[in-house]
């Protein structure tokens, strides 16, 4: 709780909460990855490594949230508050959606792309690194109290998703050419991809939404995309690419690790 913490303190407890959040999430992986034989871990990885990822949960959710507004708006509300801070007592259908779709979007980077990343470059330990530092920022940023508190956790996961973020639009500009929309993408990333808060999470939603066609809106907040489709219509079209992007990369992501492998072997290394 930050109120038992002086105001001049609470960036250094949020530092050092961090640190040690991370480092003992992150020290069985490693423990795993460097001290157990071969075929323990063979048979432990793909269940540790299950941890670090969110496949099928963002598509669940957010049509879980489409399902709930067919049974009225106090029902979406209520479903789509479980994706989202944002006061949803007062919105809209259209906002509701906008909701649920953006946490998708946004999370097919910070649950699909980043811990495929770090798991590629630094292991099982990378991966579980990186699901440690986004869930501290999910649970410490917010633009209340804790924001001093949630200083760091908010920096490190910036600085985490920086790249990936990258990596994800680049792919879902790839995905948007053979369907024609891709300067229309490029148009709205370039008009919009700052609008959101953040270093990172505009630069995706933005693609999406122009290659989509659709407007991502947080009432009073950002409007992204110029809406020439519903997302009722839409909606479909970013499930689509979320799951192009999210098979691209991981096909990238083992062929780049086989390629490695065998690269090593070869040279004895």
């Amino acid at each position: 709780k930050p109120s038992l913490y002086p105001i001049q303190m609470q960036r250094v407890a949020g530092i050092i909460g961090w640190i040690i959040t991370v480092t003992l999430f992150s020290l069985p992986f490693l423990f795993v990855t460097w001290y157990l034989p071969l075929f323990l871990y063979v048979l432990l990885a793909p269940f540790l490594l299950k941890c670090c990822f969110a496949w099928r949960s963002l598509e669940e959710h957010t049509l879980a949230v489409v399902a709930a507004l067919s049974e009225g708006i106090e029902s979406g509300r209520e479903k789509v508050g479980m994706l989202v801070s944002r006061d949803t007592a007062r919105l809209d259908r259209d906002h509701i959606l906008s909701a649920g779709y953006e946490s998708m979007t946004e999370n097919l980077t910070d649950s699909i792309i980043s811990p495929l990343c770090f798991f590629s470059v630094f292991g099982l330990a990378g991966a579980a690194f990186f699901r440690a530092v986004n869930t501290m920022d999910a649970m410490l940023v917010y633009r209340d109290e804790r924001e001093r508190l949630g200083w760091c956790a908010a920096r490190m996961d910036d600085i985490c998703n920086f790249i990936p973020a990258r990596i994800t639009a680049f792919l879902l500009l790839l995905w948007f050419i053979p369907r024609g929309t891709f300067f229309d993408a490029v148009r709205i990333l370039r008009r919009d991809g700052k609008k959101r808060p953040g270093f990172n999470g505009g630069i995706v939603m933005a693609v999406m939404a122009g290659g989509t066609g659709i407007r991502f809106e947080k009432p009073g907040v950002y409007t992204i995309g110029d809406g020439r489709r519903s997302l009722d219509e839409g909606g479909p079209d970013i499930i689509a690419a979320a799951r192009a992007v999210t098979l691209i990369f991981s096909v990238v992501a083992v062929s780049a690790l086989f390629l490695l492998g065998t690269m090593i072997n070869s040279t004895g290394i």
